[in-house]
């Protein structure tokens, strides 16, 4: 079973400004936004919590005026799958993550990618995915400086630009732990697609963390059959499985 993805998770969480650990859990929040998908929890590997720990996790976010949520790898941690879901926790999504090392990495001439030259490199970035993303969140000076921190905490920022020098997409991946790190957020304005952007950012940001950062793999999650395409063209292939789960009651 690889679970080096879940270890990562753990860490990750870990390296939050505010993060809380309990039987079982880690737990890792953003106090700059209140978004779901910033602010969650994933269990230890192989955890076994009881109904006392899961009420603890619960109690995390609820002091917090959060929704409780997970994301995690299910084959890694089995009984607090099952603990969670006794306690009333429902699938949000489950995702086939896709990994790349340096042996299957292939990167593609073009378009051009760049890092972030300055505050409002970041800020054009941070809408450009607002929009990519169609409003799931809205950009703010909150969220560019989460991407500036992302590279100066050892992960790395990429983008591309139009041709009237306007940031058309980017990403962002986080620094590495337990030898592996996290590609997210590839996003293209909707009138800059089908250029090539998102497979150049994604292979340009894994050559970054491979080649220059010391990460063994780098993986990320797809959305659509499309993407999974694009990221297979740059050398991801698919590895597991992370299950979302969250707490309405």
């Amino acid at each position: 079973m690889d679970i080096d993805v879940q270890r990562f998770t753990v860490a990750h969480l870990r390296r939050r400004a505010d993060a809380l650990e309990t039987a079982g859990f880690v737990l890792g929040f953003d106090p700059t936004t209140t978004s779901p998908y910033v602010n969650y929890a994933t269990p230890l590997p192989g955890a076994t919590p009881t109904p006392a720990d899961v009420r603890a996790l619960i109690d995390g976010f609820r002091q917090r005026g959060l929704v409780p949520r997970l994301e995690f790898e299910p084959d890694a941690a089995p009984e607090a799958a099952a603990a969670l879901a006794a306690a009333g926790f429902t699938p949000e999504a489950e995702h086939t993550y896709l990994v790349c090392t340096k042996d299957t990495l292939v990167v593609p001439s073009r378009p051009a990618v760049e890092a972030p030259t300055g505050e409002d490199d970041y800020l054009a970035l941070d809408a450009t995915l607002a929009e990519a993303f169609s409003g799931e969140f809205q950009s703010s000076p909150e969220g560019a400086e989460r991407l500036r921190r992302t590279e100066e905490d050892g992960g790395a920022v990429r983008l591309v630009r139009a041709a009237d020098g306007s940031v058309a997409g980017g990403a962002q991946c986080s620094a590495p732990a337990e030898g592996t790190a996290e590609l997210a957020g590839v996003g293209t304005r909707p009138a800059h697609r089908g250029q090539g952007i998102a497979g150049a950012v994604t292979a340009e940001l894994a050559r970054v963390l491979l080649h220059e950062r010391g990460a063994a793999s780098v993986w990320l999650e797809y959305g659509g059959e499309g993407s999974r395409r694009v990221y297979e063209r740059v050398g991801f292939h698919p590895r597991g499985t992370r299950r979302y789960i969250r707490l309405d009651a």
